[in-house]
């Protein structure tokens, strides 16, 4: 998985969206049992395990000045994100969380452009950036009488999508280098692991393994450690090194589809006509930031 295959690199983003799109159930459903701090520390400490068992040899890096990249990978993608993200399931909807994460791929281009000079703006991304936000404020909505605004909560969802921005640029940059992308991906969780250290003290942090024996408990945080974690890591990151962050980033509008249909089938909640209507609007943003004629003008230029 270390040579560029763009069909390869869709499969492996669409398969991390599905995944990713049901992670806000099961993080929803843990948090009745455990803090944000918990959820975050066990999901990634399963995910390290089962990818040092998947290829255990040490990667050994040919500059010892790249490490810094791989620490700012681990506090951004696991350590910040996921924390505020958690934290922010806590004080305001879901709803609010997955609409506001959804710019994530706004600021990643952006940051992209401006400090990479990789990727070029073009038209059809803005466009396809505004019908997919209108899309997933409408299935957000879903019925409801109101979307209703927490500061703090929507704050927070703002920082961690920021903080994922910034964590894909990190992530072009060592996948530059050329190494396995199972073996980044591990360094970059072992770094989230140790900047989490300090805030397992702050949040009162609590092992309670007992917790594990309720089955719901243990299935949650074994498909976000496997699954989410692990897994997804991985092939996103591979789809980061093989079609750039632009295209790749512009996936995350997937994640609400994903969870409005995954809610339906879980936890039998209702698709209203807004909830269709977003959707085919999110699906259409994705395709029009996705189209090919905006690279062509790019080549023309």
């Amino acid at each position: 998985m270390n040579q560029k295959n763009p069909s390869a690199g869709h499969l492996a983003a669409s398969l991390t969206i599905l995944i990713w799109g049901t992670t806000f159930i099961a993080t929803k459903l843990l948090l009745v049992d455990f803090q944000p701090v918990e959820i975050l520390f066990f999901r990634f400490f399963i995910g390290i395990a089962a990818l040092f068992l998947a290829c255990p040899r040490r990667l050994k890096l040919t500059d010892r000045r790249q490490e810094w990249l791989f620490a700012g990978a681990g506090i951004c993608g696991v350590t910040l994100y996921y924390l505020l993200e958690n934290i922010a399931l806590t004080y305001t909807m879901a709803s609010n969380v997955g609409v506001v994460l959804s710019v994530s791929p706004f600021f990643a281009a952006i940051l992209t452009h401006w400090i990479l000079r990789e990727e070029k703006l073009r038209w059809n991304f803005f466009l396809g950036f505004l019908a997919a936000i209108a899309g997933i404020v409408l299935i957000s909505w879903n019925g409801s009488a109101a979307f209703q605004l927490n500061p703090l909560g929507d704050l927070l969802a703002f920082a961690a999508a920021f903080v994922w921005g910034v964590y894909s640029i990190l992530t072009r940059k060592i996948s530059s280098l050329g190494y396995p992308t199972v073996l980044t991906t591990r360094r970059t969780f072992f770094y989230g692991l140790v900047f989490m250290i300090p805030a397992l003290f702050l949040m009162d942090f609590r092992l309670e393994l007992v917790r594990f024996t309720q089955p719901g408990n243990l299935f949650n945080i074994l498909f976000l450690g496997l699954g989410a974690s692990a897994l997804c890591f991985v092939t996103w990151n591979y789809a980061v090194r093989s079609l750039g962050v632009l295209k790749t980033s512009v996936y995350i509008y997937g994640v609400p589809v994903i969870t409005v249909i995954t809610s339906a089938l879980i936890l039998h909640e209702t698709i209203t006509p807004m909830a269709i209507l977003g959707t085919v609007l999110t699906l259409s943003g994705l395709i029009i930031s996705e189209a090919k004629w905006g690279k062509e003008r790019a080549r023309k230029e």
